[in-house]
């Protein structure tokens, strides 16, 4: 009865502004333990908290084994709570790109001062409860007895009381471009095998899954929970350890070849664990929580940041018909090679005339930006060898004119959008960038495209360590010296930090559209998304393909892209890209201007989203308004099985009238034998309307609203 007393004395708990959350904080034994409530049920029982240390800051390489004495210095145990502060906030803010024009952000927050008698050390363990769910964090003051340290590892903890189904990848300290997997937590072991596919950098964490993760408790009462993280900075990105018996996860972040997970020096904090829970999958979408765990942007000047409507020299390199490669030559260098004595491969798509006939189409139909890749030299061994000198950002090859395209550009209203691939040498990006800025501001490029395939130099990190994740924000920071947009690739997944960083206007960090091309994606795979990478921050996912069947191309060729032409203009809609790509060649747009008028007419940033309906792996239906406009888009996908819905217009303005121009999949059309059959049609509709449709396997449906003057 006493130590039940005694444990009751010292939980501590903190509401949701609503009220609806619930999160209670205790020491057991000296060790830390927190679980959520929702509406009074456990969503999350007692989970540890806590971090291991090495000894005295000195690490040896992976294979060192822990011993029991070195537990002495971890923190995670021997606690006594020591002060508690409690605060609050209510504002609301603008994202300079966003899904919405303003983002509230409102929450409680509790934190706990924790002092370890042992070693005369203190940490802070901080809570907030938002009304969509919790994030927490550890915090390191500045003290005598831990001013720099090196972690073992991360053993945060989520606990679940029941086995829920989720949807989940594979964990890789270097890729996030796997499928996603649909099973029971307690079935992940037994499928984490056959869950992945070969990668250009690979370093799985076995029986580990990435995050976000998605999970569903079903039955008559369903909640939906996500769990992920928040403002990843000067840290390492974490994935989840899988206890498949108890439903329970832990963080596990990721090493560089000596093992260690993060070097800090006091004072520092760790990035935030988030579990957001709703009984709707449509609110957990529309959680902004992750971002409001970003603090506020420091840039001063950011009126050069804006929404991009782009296409790019690109799809005909991915599917094989052209090369980023100048020459036939296998070995080159940069800085001794005369790339003009070399012999052109007859293949290489960034040459002058092609670009100018890309530059003609995307201006003749609005667009803003031209990607183009390949025009640098390197190309001909940029991959594969460990390659550290392998391009300089600055040298375009003998058949691109770099002045020429960029004045051609200029008069006809496109800005060329930069390609900086660093074929993973960090390293060499950061030695060559000032200059590859600096050639941007000269020829008045304000977007870069950044890659980061292949493995990592400095050779032993990856491409989500502490050391490389730095790298990715000195460069976001340099690029912002210069007022240039970033989109990044193979790069790590974002996690709200365009909030403070929001000239990192888009990341890839999953499997986008060119895997239509490589190994696939299953048809569900973009109703996945928006439930796991999308949490975070924007995504490059380059949709658009008309021309889905490849053996257009190549006779015979199977591959294909695995969805309708109709679910390709809907996905403009529901995925949220401010940098927003028409990935497909202009040779296929020109055959279907008709379908293709939707793509010139969707905004790529907006006032206000509202998902309509959705269930992950099933579908999505979005519904948003255009940025400074009274026109709103909705667009709806599904998966491999036809589905009907029926969009209820109630969010537009009463007593308005709307012309709606609806692009829908046509009877006939099927992603596999008629993925080109689509119907569109137009009508005046109010608030009061109703339109039903009939979505193909792997279709979808897009409608452009506009008030009717």
């Amino acid at each position: 009865m006493l130590s039940m007393m005694f444990a009751g004395v010292n939980a501590q708990s903190l509401k949701s502004p609503d009220g609806k959350f619930e999160m209670n904080f205790q020491l057991k034994q000296g060790v830390p333990y927190y679980n959520l409530k929702y509406n009074g049920a456990v969503v999350v029982e007692d989970s540890k908290l806590g971090l291991r240390l090495f000894k005295d800051s000195a690490i040896k390489f992976a294979s060192e084994i822990a011993k029991a004495e070195d537990a002495k210095f971890d923190l995670n145990n021997g606690f006594t709570k020591t002060e508690e502060k409690r605060d609050s906030k209510n504002e609301t803010w603008q994202p300079v790109l966003g899904e919405k024009k303003n983002y509230v952000n409102h929450y409680n927050e509790l934190a706990v001062t924790l002092d370890q008698a042992s070693t005369s050390r203190s940490i802070v363990v901080k809570f907030r409860l938002f009304n969509d769910g919790l994030g927490f964090r550890y915090e390191f003051p500045q003290q005598k007895n831990l001013n720099y340290f090196v972690i073992r590892e991360e053993d945060s903890e989520i606990d679940f009381p029941t086995d829920m189904k989720a949807w989940w990848m594979v964990a890789d300290y270097d890729s996030q471009e796997y499928q996603y997997q649909e099973t029971k937590i307690s079935e992940i072991p037994s499928q984490w095998d056959k869950a992945f596919d070969a990668n250009a950098s690979q370093a799985l964490v076995k029986n580990a899954v990435q995050s976000p993760l998605m999970l569903k408790k079903e039955g008559k009462d369903p909640l939906y929970v996500n769990v992920a993280e928040a403002a990843v900075l000067d840290y390492p990105a974490s994935h989840l350890e899988v206890d498949a018996q108890n439903f329970k996860f832990k963080t596990h972040l990721t090493a560089d070849r000596q093992g260690a997970k993060g070097y800090i020096q006091t004072p520092s904090v760790t990035p935030w664990r988030t579990v957001i829970v709703s009984p709707k999958a449509e609110e957990v979408m529309e959680s902004k929580m992750i971002f409001n765990l970003n603090e506020p942007t420091k840039y001063t000047d950011t009126s050069y940041i804006h929404p991009t409507k782009y296409m790019g020299v690109w799809w005909e390199m991915i599917i094989g018909k052209s090369q980023w490669a100048y020459s036939t030559a296998e070995n080159v260098h940069l800085d001794k090679t005369d790339f003009s004595k070399l012999t052109p491969n007859g293949k290489h798509a960034a040459n002058n005339t092609k670009v100018k006939e890309y530059i003609d189409f995307a201006a003749e139909n609005g667009f803003q930006g031209l990607l183009i890749e390949g025009w640098n030299i390197g190309w001909e061994d940029w991959f594969g060898h460990s390659k550290e000198f392998v391009f300089d950002f600055i040298t375009p090859y003998p058949d691109f004119d770099i002045k020429m395209l960029n004045d051609y550009a200029h008069s006809k209203g496109i800005k060329l959008i930069m390609h900086h691939e660093t074929s993973g040498s960090a390293t060499n990006y950061e030695r060559w960038s000032d200059k590859a800025f600096q050639l941007m501001n000269k020829y008045g490029y304000d977007a870069v495209k950044t890659g980061y395939v292949g493995d990592i130099i400095p050779r032993g990190e990856h491409h989500y360590s502490q050391w490389t994740i730095n790298h990715f924000y000195r460069i976001a920071e340099k690029a912002n010296d210069y007022k240039i947009m970033i989109n990044s690739h193979e790069s790590v997944r974002p996690t709200g930090e365009s909030r403070t960083y929001p000239n990192y206007i888009s990341a890839e960090a999953a499997r986008g559209t060119e895997y239509e091309a490589f190994g696939g994606n299953k048809p569900d795979h973009q109703t996945v998304l928006p439930f796991t990478r999308w949490m975070g921050g924007s995504m490059d996912y380059t949709p658009g393909i008309f021309q889905t069947k490849l053996d257009y191309y190549f006779p015979g060729d199977k591959r294909f892209v695995k969805t309708t032409l109709a679910k390709q203009l809907a996905l403009y809609v529901t995925m949220y890209m401010p940098l927003q790509m028409a990935a497909d060649l202009p040779e296929n747009y020109k055959k279907h201007m008709d379908a293709f008028q939707f793509i010139k007419d969707v905004a790529a940033d907006w006032d206000d989203t509202k998902i309509l309906s959705a269930e992950p792996g099933d579908y999505v239906i979005t519904a948003r308004k255009a940025k400074g406009t009274d026109n709103w888009f909705v667009g709806g996908i599904t998966d491999e099985n036809k589905r009907e819905y029926t969009v209820d217009f109630s969010f537009l303005d009463k007593g308005k009238k709307y012309e709606v121009t609806v692009y829908e999949d046509g009877k006939d059309a099927d992603y596999i034998d008629n993925p080109q059959s689509y119907n569109i049609y137009k009508k005046q509709i109010t608030s009061k309307s109703k339109l039903k449709f009939k979505m193909a396997r792997s279709g979808g449906f897009a409608v452009s609203v506009k008030p009717v003057n």
